[in-house]
C-alpha cells in the first residue's frame, strides 16, 4: 500500500506540462537541425543602494565646476584681446641668437665728459630754438607783408583785390621729372607679371 501511495504522488507531478515549471537552469538541445543551443541566463543582481552624499559635498562640486568654467572664459577673453602678429616687425632666430654678440658694452665717461656732453647738449638746444624764432618771425613778417599788399589792392581795385586772392589752378596738377639712377630704355615694354599673394589669413 506504501508504494501504492508514493506512485499516485509521482503520478500527479507527471500530469503537470514541463512548460509550466520554471527552473533556473540552462538547457541543451542536441538536435540534428538545432545543434547545440543555451537559453538565456536567469540570474539577477541585487539593486545598489543609492549613497546618501552630504549637500555640502554637492555644493563644493558646483562651486569647483563653476570656478574652473569662469577660469576658461577669462582665458578665451585675454586671449581675444592679443593683437595679430605681423612678420616684418618680428626679429629673426638668428639676430636673437647673436644678440650676445652684437650687444656693446656701455661706455663708462669721465666726470670731465659728462659735463661735457650735457654743455654741448644745452648748446645744441639753445641753437634750435634759435633757429625755430626765426623762422617763425620770417613767416610773420612775410604774411604781414601780404596782408598790407592786399589791402593796398583792395583799396585801388576790388576786380584785382579778387583776382589776387582766387587760388591759381594750374599749380595744382603739378609734376616734375627729374633725374634718374639709370636712363630710360627706348621702346621698351614693361612686363606685366605675375601677382602671387602670399599674405597669410587669421580666422577670428
Amino acid at each position: 500500500m506504501l508504494n501504492l501511495s508514493i506512485l499516485r504522488q509521482f503520478s500527479r507531478l507527471s500530469i503537470c506540462p514541463l512548460a509550466k515549471i520554471q527552473l533556473n537552469t540552462r538547457n541543451v538541445s542536441t538536435t540534428a537541425a538545432l545543434q547545440f543551443k543555451i537559453t538565456d541566463q536567469l540570474w539577477a543582481e541585487p539593486m545598489k543602494k543609492k549613497k546618501k552624499v552630504d549637500p555640502a559635498i554637492i555644493k563644493a562640486r558646483e562651486e569647483r565646476r563653476r570656478k574652473k568654467i569662469e577660469k576658461q572664459i577669462r582665458r578665451l577673453e585675454k586671449n581675444a584681446r592679443q593683437l595679430k602678429p605681423i612678420d616684418e616687425m618680428e626679429v629673426s632666430l638668428d639676430i636673437i641668437d647673436q644678440l650676445g654678440k652684437r650687444k656693446r658694452p656701455t661706455m663708462q665717461l669721465s666726470p670731465a665728459e659728462a659735463e661735457a656732453r650735457a654743455l654741448l647738449e644745452k648748446e645744441w638746444t639753445r641753437y634750435k630754438r634759435e633757429e625755430y624764432m626765426a623762422n617763425i618771425a620770417q613767416i610773420d613778417r612775410i604774411m604781414a607783408s601780404q596782408r598790407r599788399a592786399l589791402d593796398k589792392l583792395y583799396e585801388e581795385s576790388e576786380e584785382l583785390y579778387d583776382e589776387a586772392i582766387m587760388p591759381d589752378l594750374q599749380l595744382i596738377p603739378y609734376s616734375i621729372n627729374g633725374p634718374v639712377a639709370t636712363p630710360p630704355i627706348k621702346n621698351y615694354n614693361s612686363p606685366d607679371g605675375d601677382y602671387i599673394d602670399v599674405s597669410k589669413k587669421w580666422d577670428n
